[in-house]
């Protein structure tokens, strides 16, 4: 008995609508779930957070600043690097957008690539493009608040100056909360790779959303770099021995 492979290879319509759907629950409630679990657990963004402290406590020792300055300049520098990338990924799926034939073209001859109509086509372009202008956001939000910081650390009192250490905190706190706003655009640029797989076949969405979950997971709560930073609550400056 002959199999109608092309059956085989397009699947049930239905795989075409749980695909996004289970897409934006993994994304949405991983970021939900490691929000709430980093209050409570050892973490890498919590114990980053008092390295990010110890940091802003040495810089208040500190006569000359330029070192602090720098490192903030650094770091504005990659976020601008992703920012931009992310600007070019959105202009060029703009531009799939007008030359949609062409690129199913290409698509179709992937192996066991899924053929679909010009209209979810168009939703799996709009999808990943979405996907990006959120990471452009988060990043450049990430960027005005490191500049934020910038000023923060231009207004910084001397070490013996009454307040001194509640400023630490505060300054310490606006970096983390950059911090945290470039993490969650570096996690859309991971989504944004899972969900080429729609391209493909939405059963491959499906597995690259899970597959994307469990390596972010795995580097902000299970990664070697958190044990080499330490537990929360350790000093960040180990004592002599």
């Amino acid at each position: 008995m002959a199999v109608d492979t092309d059956v085989f290879l397009t699947g049930p319509g239905v795989a075409d609508l749980l695909a996004p759907v289970w897409f934006f629950l993994c994304w949405i409630g991983y970021a939900r779930f490691a929000d709430r679990r980093r209050a409570r657990r050892n973490t890498l963004a919590a114990r980053v957070h008092e390295y990010r402290l110890a940091w802003m406590e040495q810089m208040l020792a500190r006569e000359n600043r330029i070192v602090d300055i720098a490192i903030v300049r650094l770091l504005v520098q990659n976020i601008s690097f992703f920012a931009s990338g992310a600007v070019l990924i959105v202009g060029g799926l703009v531009a799939i957008l007008g030359a949609g034939e062409k690129a199913m073209q290409v698509i179709r001859h992937i192996p066991f690539a899924r053929q679909v109509a010009p209209l979810v086509w168009d939703l799996k372009v709009m999808l990943l493009a979405l996907v990006f202008v959120y990471a452009f956001f988060k990043f450049t939000w990430s960027l005005r608040q490191f500049n934020y910081l910038a000023i923060v650390l231009g207004a910084a009192p001397a070490p013996t100056q009454p307040g001194a250490a509640a400023f630490a905190r505060r300054a310490a706190e606006v970096a983390t909360r950059a911090g945290d706003h470039f993490n969650r655009g570096m996690r859309a640029y991971y989504f944004g790779l899972a969900a080429l797989g729609w391209f493909v076949h939405p059963y491959l969405l499906i597995l690259a959303s899970a597959w994307v979950v469990l390596v972010v997971y795995r580097r902000e709560f299970r990664s070697h770099m958190l044990g080499v930073l330490g537990r929360i609550g350790e000093p960040v400056i180990p004592a002599g021995s």
